[in-house]
């Protein structure tokens, strides 16, 4: 196994950076769970895992975030729209990760 702690580690960057991205357009943890399962071939439950460890290091931002996320239903984005975004940030840090 070897090096599998760095490797994991840069994984759990790069999931927590598309999870930064659903937060931007105000995904709930489910939608966001779903889009990376669907596109990023991420498992919802490392998904899940480190969008509760994000909510533990920024409680007040969650807070707000959950306040906000359900005030805006009517505004969320369509499953097509969703998926544009999903592969647009997909495809520019997998290229980001080359460098």
């Amino acid at each position: 196994m070897g090096d599998s702690s760095a490797s994991s580690a840069s994984y759990i960057h790069m999931v927590q950076h598309l999870i930064e991205k659903c937060l931007i357009f105000h995904m709930t943890k489910e939608q966001c769970m779903e889009a990376l399962s669907k596109h990023a071939d991420i498992q919802p439950v490392i998904t899940s895992t480190v969008w509760n460890e994000l909510e533990k290091e920024n409680k007040e931002f969650f807070e707000v975030y959950y306040t906000q996320t359900r005030t805006r239903d009517d505004d969320q984005m369509s499953e097509t729209e969703t998926t544009e975004m999903i592969q647009k940030m997909i495809t520019k840090s997998s290229k980001h990760s080359d460098t």
